[in-house]
């Protein structure tokens, strides 16, 4: 009987080893689970500051309000300016493949009505500049709404940089479409 208890405890110890081994195991993968879940949650979410901690976040909200006060773009949607419609814009964007292109439509919001004539002197470089940011983008990038709001910050700030009489407040897309 002593034997069969010996071969018993043998047995006992292998099993009970094999099981402590398959819950590490379960418990590595389940964690590997998690970890990209959380992974692919980030990279698909398009908020670049959720990677920021608090203070860092504070401080480009700070500076992100100061760019809108100096020349960004309004917020204020209830006293929308005149509106200056521009012609159709098909750009290919930039990827690997470069098999993918974005035509939109685009009316620009300005600060006064007298500012329209300095706006139809420099069209031909307002198209160009819409162009430049326009191609300079991923699918990726844009795809998103926080995208489509970045992109409109983008161009108000590249096109301010060229007038003087007045400036440009806002950037609607009146379409918008990604093939």
């Amino acid at each position: 009987m002593a034997e069969v208890a010996k071969q018993e405890g043998i047995v006992e110890q292998k099993g009970g080893g094999s099981g402590k081994v398959m819950i590490l195991i379960s418990a590595i993968l389940f964690l590997i689970l998690i970890g990209g879940g959380i992974a692919a949650y980030l990279m698909l979410n398009g908020d670049e500051e959720v990677i920021h901690d608090a203070n860092s976040a504070k401080h480009s909200k700070v500076i992100n309000r100061k760019n809108k006060e100096m020349r960004g773009r309004s917020d204020d949607l209830t006293n929308i300016g005149p509106m200056y419609a521009l012609n159709k814009f098909i750009v290919n964007l930039s990827s690997d493949g470069g098999n993918r292109y974005l035509r939109t439509s685009i009316n620009l919001e300005l600060s006064s009505p007298e500012f329209q004539a300095e706006v139809d002197k420099k069209k031909p470089l307002i198209r160009d500049i819409i162009i430049r940011v326009l191609s300079a983008k991923s699918y990726e990038e844009i795809s998103t709404i926080r995208g489509k709001e970045n992109l409109k910050d983008e161009l108000v700030n590249e096109l301010n940089k060229v007038f003087v009489d007045g400036q440009v407040r806002n950037v609607f897309f009146t379409e918008f479409v990604i093939q």
